[in-house]
């Protein structure tokens, strides 16, 4: 996957764009359309002290997640990006939809603080590495820039 090019697409419709739904809309289904094996791709928001479900492209989703509960909260918990691998393995995982095997999350900031998830699920065990992990960090880093 070449996520250099991925964000120079982000980058293109972003620029001088002051929405930040439809931006993140328009990022939600530039990945969900572009990246291979997924089956979710989209953002969940923080807000009143959880995540809300934000702009996304897949099946219906869970609408709010508690900081520290299953991959999302965990990420935005710890602050950390989240790669797993098998999603059964992962303690306290939601399962939002039952298909997803593994997953990636990655913390959004504003101003230093969290601002919300990118997470994006796939049917497939071991799906994601750390190519996806470099990759898709340098996408969010882009979103931070008009967030």
């Amino acid at each position: 996957m070449d996520y250099n090019e991925l964000t120079v697409k982000l980058r293109a419709m972003i620029d001088g764009v002051p929405h930040m739904i439809a931006n993140l809309s328009n990022a939600s289904a530039l990945l969900y359309n572009t990246l291979p094996d997924i089956n979710w791709a989209g953002f969940y928001l923080y807000e009143g002290g959880k995540l809300v479900l934000g702009p996304f492209q897949g099946k219906p989703a869970c609408i709010e997640i508690e900081l520290g509960r299953g991959v999302c909260g965990t990420a935005a918990y710890k602050d950390e990006l989240q790669l797993v691998y098998d999603v059964h393995e992962f303690p306290g995982h939601i399962a939002c939809d039952p298909d997803s095997r593994s997953e990636i999350v990655i913390p959004i900031h504003k101003n230093g603080e969290i601002f919300g998830v990118l997470d994006i699920d796939s049917q497939y065990k071991n799906r994601f590495d750390e190519d996806d992990a470099e990759g898709l960090s340098a996408f969010v880093k882009e979103l931070e820039r008009i967030i």
